[in-house]
C-alpha cells in the first residue's frame, strides 16, 4: 500500500515539474442527465480511450486524447464546445454552462437515490442548476450552484404504526447514523454551492477547492464509498484529470480532505415514548473531517483492465489532532497495529470510522461489453490471519455487467443490456461476530453521511438491490425498461423483527420502470415512470393475531416519476 502511494506521488511530482501544458479543467458533474452515461456507452463502442476508467468521477473534459473523438461524435454532443469565448490571445476562456431543471414525484412515500441535493420526500420536488466556467492559464473557476424545492408531504413512516418496543429497537440501532425519514414538517427549500470548484491545473494534475459530487468505483447504480446520493461537500482535492502514462501502464488518482455536515433533523418525528422516556441520543454538535484516496492502475499488458483501491476516514473535527489525524493514509489496516497490539506498540487515539474497498473493471471493446465489481470492508480485521479466516467479515460488494448488441442494418443503433447487484447486509459471519450496519458505527454517530444522506450506496445501511434494464440506444437517445428488487435495512430487520411462525417480514420493493432520454437541437430530455410495490412496508403488521399461521401483509403501491430538461447554450 505504501509503495503504491509513493509511486503515485512520484508520478504526480514528475508531471507537475516537467509537463508545462495546461488542459481544460471543466468537469462533467456526476449525475449529469443523459451525458453522464452517454460517455461510458461511447467507450464500449471504442470512441473513447479505454484507459479512462470511469471509476473516478467527475471526469474532466480535457483537450487531450483521453476523450478521443475520431468521429467527432463527442465534440458534437458534449457541453464544452458550444458558446466558448476566448480572450487574452487564447489564454482565457469563458462559457455559460447548461441550464438543468430536474423534477421528481413520489405518490406515497420517498423512493429513489443518486439525485444529489434532492432529499427523500413524498410529493413534488424540483432542482435547478446552471452557471458559468472561466479559465485563465492554469487557473479555472466553475460556478454551478443548485436550488432545491420539495413539497415534503407527510407520509406513514416507521413511527406511524409501531409499538413502543419497536421504537426502542429502532433507536438502539439508528442512533448511530444521521439519516432522517423526513426532513422536517414543512416544505423544504435550500440553495447549495452545487457542482462548483476552483482549480489550478498543470499537465494531467489539478489541485483546488471543490463542492462537487464525487463518484468512486466502477458501479453504475450504486457505489460503496462515494456517489451522488448526498449533496456535494466542500473538499480540497489533488487529482488527475486524465490517465497518466508510465512504463508499466496508466494511473489515475485522487486525494481529498473535506467537511461533512449534519442534517439537523431527527431520524423520526417521535423521539420519546408516551411515558416520557427519551429514545434519541443527541448528535455531537460538530462538523466532521473526511479524508481519503482513490488510486487505480491500468496494466500495460492487459488492455481494458482497471484495478483500484480506496480508503477513507471520517472523524469529528474536535478529535482530529496532529499530522496523523489529518493525514491518516499510512495508518496500518490491521487492528493489531492500531490498537497497541503485541507486534506494534502503536496506539490509535483518534475516534474515527474508516472504509476500504478494492475494485476492478474490465472493458472488452471488441465484444462491446464490460464487467466490474467493488468489494468493501467497514471493520478491519485484527491481523492478516483473521482476514484470511473470515474475509467476508463486514464486507459489502457491488457486481455488474453491460453488453451492447448492434442492430443489423441500422447504423449507430444498439440494444444495451445492463445488470447490477448491491449487497450491503452482513454476511453469515455475523452469527460469530457482528460487524454492525454499513455506514453506521459507534465512533462517529452521524455515520457515513452528509446532511442526512448516505455518501455511498443509496440503498442505505443493510440495503440490498438487484437491478437490470434493457434499452435501445442511438447516440444521446435511449428508450428502455428497467426492473429492480430492493430489500430494506436487512441488518435492522434481522435484529428487530425475527420471523413469526416461519413468515418473513422483510420489507421488499419490486419496481418496474419505463426510461427515456432524447435530444433535440440544444435540448436534452430525460424521463422515468416507475411503479413500485412495497411488500411489508416499514415492517408493519396488519391485524396480527398471535398464534395465527397467516400474517396479513402491509403492501403499499407507490409511483415514482422523473422529468428533466437540459438546455445547452
Amino acid at each position: 500500500m505504501k509503495n503504491s502511494l509513493c509511486l503515485l506521488s512520484v508520478v504526480f511530482a514528475f508531471n507537475c515539474l516537467f509537463l508545462r501544458s495546461t488542459v481544460n479543467a471543466q468537469s462533467l458533474p456526476v449525475g449529469t442527465p443523459v451525458l453522464d452515461d452517454y460517455y461510458r456507452r461511447m467507450q464500449l463502442l471504442s470512441k473513447i480511450d479505454t484507459n479512462l476508467s470511469f471509476t473516478l468521477r467527475p471526469i474532466f473534459i480535457a483537450s487531450s486524447s483521453h476523450l478521443n473523438d475520431s468521429n467527432n461524435t463527442l465534440k458534437h454532443n458534449n457541453w464544452t464546445e458550444s458558446n466558448l469565448i476566448t480572450f487574452a490571445k487564447g489564454l482565457g476562456q469563458f462559457k455559460i454552462l447548461p441550464l438543468t431543471w430536474q423534477q421528481q414525484f413520489n405518490s406515497d412515500h420517498p423512493y429513489g437515490w443518486n439525485d444529489g441535493a434532492m432529499i427523500p420526500a413524498k410529493g413534488y420536488q424540483t432542482m435547478i442548476s446552471g452557471g458559468f466556467y472561466v479559465k485563465f492559464g492554469p487557473l479555472s473557476i466553475q460556478l454551478r450552484p443548485e436550488y432545491v424545492y420539495a413539497n415534503n408531504s407527510n407520509f406513514n413512516g416507521f413511527d406511524s404504526e409501531h409499538s413502543g418496543q419497536d421504537l426502542i429497537n429502532y433507536y438502539s440501532y439508528h442512533n448511530l447514523i444521521d439519516n432522517p425519514e423526513r426532513y422536517g414538517n414543512n416544505a423544504y427549500h435550500r440553495a447549495f454551492w452545487g457542482q462548483s470548484s476552483i482549480n489550478l491545473t498543470l499537465g494531467p494534475i489539478t489541485a483546488g477547492l471543490s463542492n462537487e459530487n464525487l463518484w468512486w468505483g466502477p458501479g453504475i447504480r450504486n457505489a460503496l464509498i462515494l456517489s451522488n446520493n448526498a449533496p456535494g461537500f466542500k473538499h480540497l482535492t489533488l487529482n488527475t484529470v486524465r490517465p497518466i502514462k508510465t512504463y508499466i501502464g496508466y494511473f489515475e488518482g485522487q486525494i481529498i480532505a473535506g467537511r461533512l455536515e449534519s442534517s439537523g433533523f431527527t431520524n423520526l418525528a417521535i423521539t420519546s415514548l408516551s411515558d416520557g422516556t427519551n429514545l434519541l441520543a443527541p448528535k455531537i454538535n460538530d462538523w466532521r473531517y473526511f479524508t481519503g484516496f482513490n488510486i487505480n492502475y491500468h496494466p500495460k499488458w492487459i488492455p481494458g483492465l482497471t484495478l483500484g483501491l480506496t480508503r477513507t476516514f471520517n472523524a469529528y473535527e474536535k478529535d482530529v489532532k496532529g499530522f496523523a489525524g489529518y493525514f491518516p493514509f499510512f495508518t496500518p489496516y490491521s487492528k493489531q497495529s492500531t490498537q497497541g497490539g503485541i507486534d506494534s506498540g502503536i496506539g490509535d487515539p483518534f475516534p474515527r470510522d474508516q472504509y476500504t474497498s478494492f475494485y476492478a473493471r474490465w472493458l472488452f471493446t471488441k465484444a462491446q461489453a464490460e464487467v466490474y465489481f467493488e468489494y468493501g470492508l467497514n471493520d478491519n480485521s485484527y491481523n492478516l490471519t483473521d482476514f484470511f479466516q473470515s474475509p467476508d467479515h463486514s464486507r459489502a460488494y457491488i457486481f455488474g455487467l453491460r453488453k451492447m448488441i448492434p442492430l443489423s442494418g441500422m447504423k449507430d443503433q444498439h440494444i444495451l443490456f445492463s445488470g447490477e447487484i448491491t449487497q450491503l447486509s452482513q454476511s453469515v459471519d455475523r452469527l460469530v461476530r457482528g460487524a454492525g450496519g454499513w455506514y453506521a458505527h459507534y465512533q462517529v454517530i452521524d455515520g457515513h453521511t452528509n446532511q442526512g444522506q448516505v455518501l455511498g450506496a443509496g440503498t442505505g445501511s443493510g440495503g440490498n438491490l438487484q437491478s437490470m434494464d434493457i434499452s435501445w440506444v442511438s447516440g444521446l437517445k435511449r428508450l428502455g425498461i428497467g426492473f429492480e428488487r430492493y430489500e430494506h435495512d436487512v441488518d435492522f430487520y434481522r435484529t428487530a423483527f425475527p420471523d413469526i411462525n416461519g413468515n418473513s417480514r422483510k420489507w421488499v420493493d419490486f419496481a418496474f420502470s419505463l426510461n427515456g432520454e432524447w435530444s433535440y437541437k440544444n435540448l436534452i430530455f430525460n424521463a422515468k415512470l416507475q411503479e413500485i410495490k412495497s411488500l411489508n412496508y416499514e415492517w408493519i403488521l396488519k391485524d396480527y393475531v398471535p398464534g395465527n399461521y397467516y400474517i396479513p401483509h402491509n403492501d403499499v403501491y407507490n409511483f415514482h416519476g422523473e422529468l428533466g430538461v437540459t438546455f445547452r447554450f
